[in-house]
């Protein structure tokens, strides 16, 4: 499955922008090294060890059942455990145990699969529990993967649940919804099945040859404790409580996020495979084999959701890694730091660390297939969406807003199964000439005089894009607006706030949006998803509906790796090409810039959990700090 994400920034005042960083302003926008202020006193390094990060966007609920963003299953990922995860090392990626006592079994078929967890296993403490110790069993990976198609819950992954054909599943949620009903979560079925308290039996309608990829979504599957859930109720949200490194020490909704080391953790130690090939990786599993996880003691989230601030906080030394998608480098100031795709001498001369990274994710705009006036499937609806992608320039994009990346050719990302980097989309050229004679062709013409076209039958052609109040939104409105009036299209902006818009799309009340998506695991049909007619309304956007799509997608869930899924690929690569739901644009890079004092950091592929296998390095903090 996939995670949706904002391209931009919401605007809010940012809570750490301080006198001391705006004094910065002027030696920052000259490429100079700050001089370093006092700030906010840091306890010693002695007493306890804090990463303090920031998010660009506020979190929106600690439910995994229920969280709709990055920024928050960023923080849950630390939390919650999935019975398997990746190795932290390891590229390409690798699966390894978690919760798990050794890899899964499965049938000859891949239709029945077996997990056996570890015992010795604890929640986090909790007064749920009622003063007594809580171990992990089978059950509560059964009971979280409930929740999550439990109607009452509206959780926005449901689809891709369902999608996976657990026996019985299905038809438990649907009796609910028939029937007006409660979801009975006691109503044994034979696609969830604990055959004993450690062990757990999935049983699938259809083979699943590459099903070990649900068995690693983080916390989205991870194991939830029942009595947690009944003893808060709508408060759920707020009392996450996991197996994992980290428990929730204290949340001010919107402006700071802090974990604390799980003092009930069990002994896990620092080990990792990293290619031989690989000097990093062999470097930071030389240093740090054997350590006990986590290796420091909190973690501080705060949210500063504008350029300026985040970039000030970060050379103030107030923040100490603008790392991974959800606390970036603001794109605004990615020249500054990385010119050319390397770090800037001023930032290297403080010992700062950076990196550029190819993210597994991919920019997006995509039509509502519903809509009466970008959507449908003839001929002169497929002509509009294909003139409105080839008029859109996304190399300006690449350049000027995103600062970097590797231009889109399909819904497929790299890292993940099927993505090919020879793969070309004829629909991914900036072609304004093209556009325009396409239009021509369809009889979207000016009529009127007035330097915009009218539909075919002479109403007007107006395009409604949906977007965000902020900066970062405002610069892809100019790009869109500048790139459409050159092909005589007429398109307005619609502002809303991100959660709201997405709330929208998912119900279907968004003409055309751009955002992105990023991959939550190494099976790059999870990409697919997005374009697969059941999974309309959640991981599917656009609405997009064919059935020669679709039977392609049901094919390759069934298939291995290999030739013939390959051809799958490329066949549902080109569909989506020839119907242009979407408009892909960009697969970002990235950069990362780490203070000198944090130790042993790589970006993950998936899932962003990381926090607990860095160190913090005390000696290099400069005084005040």
């Amino acid at each position: 499955m996939n995670t949706l994400l904002q391209h931009a920034m919401v605007h809010r005042p940012a809570r750490l922008l301080c006198a001391a960083a705006l004094a910065l302003a002027s030696a920052v926008s000259a490429g100079q090294a700050p001089a370093q202020t006092t700030g906010q006193a840091t306890p010693p390094a002695a007493e306890r060890k804090v990463l303090n990060l920031a998010f660009t966007r506020a979190e929106t609920s600690f439910d995994p059942a229920r969280i709709v963003d990055l920024y928050s299953r960023v923080i849950t990922a630390h939390i919650f455990e999935a019975p398997y995860g990746y190795d932290h090392l390891a590229r390409p990626a690798k699966f390894k145990p978690l919760t798990a006592a050794g890899m899964p079994e499965h049938s000859d078929d891949f239709r029945v699969w077996t997990v056996r967890i570890q015992p010795g296993i604890y929640f986090a403490d909790d007064p749920a529990f009622k003063g007594r110790r809580r171990e992990l069993v089978a059950e509560d990976y059964i009971y979280q993967l409930k929740r999550i198609v439990d109607p009452k819950n509206k959780s926005p992954v449901v689809a891709s649940i369902l999608d996976t054909h657990y026996v019985g599943l299905n038809a438990l949620r649907e009796d609910a919804i028939k029937n007006n009903k409660p979801f009975d979560y006691d109503q044994p079925i034979e696609g969830l099945k604990a055959i004993d308290r450690y062990t757990i039996r999935y049983t699938l309608e259809q083979p699943r040859p590459l099903f070990i990829d649900n068995l690693a979504a983080s916390d989205l599957l991870g194991a939830v404790a029942r009595e947690v859930v009944e003893a808060y109720g709508d408060q759920i949200d707020a009392h996450p409580v996991g197996t994992g490194p980290f428990r929730l020490k204290s949340w001010r909704r919107s402006s700071e996020i802090v974990l604390e080391r799980n003092p009930g953790y069990r002994d896990v130690r620092y080990d990792a495979e990293p290619a031989a090939g690989d000097a990093e990786g062999q470097a930071i599993l030389a240093r740090f084999k054997g350590r006990r996880l986590p290796m420091i003691d909190e973690v501080r989230v705060s949210i500063i959701e504008q350029s300026q601030p985040m970039w000030l906080a970060f050379l103030n030394g107030q923040v100490d890694a603008l790392a991974t998608n959800a606390g970036r480098v603001p794109p605004d100031y990615l020249g500054l730091a990385m010119p050319g795709g390397h770090l800037a001498p001023f930032l290297a001369r403080r010992g700062i660390q950076g990196r550029r990274n190819l993210n597994p994710d991919s920019g997006l705009a995509y039509f509502n297939m519903d809509d009466p006036l970008v959507g449908g499937y003839t001929p002169e609806k497929v002509a509009l969406r294909r003139a409105i992608s080839l008029g859109y320039d996304v190399d300006v994009e690449i350049r000027q807003i995103r600062r970097g990346g590797l231009r889109a050719q399909s819904p497929v990302v790299p890292h993940t199964m099927g993505y090919d980097p020879a793969f070309k989309s004829e629909m991914s050229d900036y072609d304004p000439a093209r556009a325009r004679a396409l239009l021509d062709l369809y009889g979207y013409a000016d009529r009127d005089g007035d330097g915009f076209r009218e539909q075919p039958d002479g109403r007007p052609l107006t395009i409604e894009m949906a977007s965000q109040p902020d900066d970062q939104s405002r610069k892809f409105d100019e790009l869109w607006k500048k790139c459409m009036t050159a092909i005589g299209i007429r398109i307005v902006f619609k502002p809303a706030q991100w959660p709201e818009n997405l709330k929208a799309a998912r119900a279907g009340r968004i003409q055309f949006w751009q955002l992105g998506s990023s991959a939550a695991g190494p099976d790059g049909q999870d990409a697919l998803a997005r374009l697969y007619g059941p999974q309309s309304g959640s991981q599917n956007l656009a609405r997009f509906k064919l059935p020669a799509f679709d039977a392609i997608y049901q094919r390759m869930r069934v298939l291995p790796e290999g030739p013939e899924r390959d051809r799958l690929f490329f066949e549902a690569k080109r569909l989506a090409v020839a119907y242009m739901p979407y408009r892909h644009t960009a697969h970002r890079m990235e950069a990362d810039l780490l203070q000198p004092w944090v130790v042993g950091y790589r970006r993950p592929l998936f899932w962003q959990d990381w926090w607990h296998k860095i160190d913090i390095d005390a000696s290099k903090r400069t005084p005040g700090q």
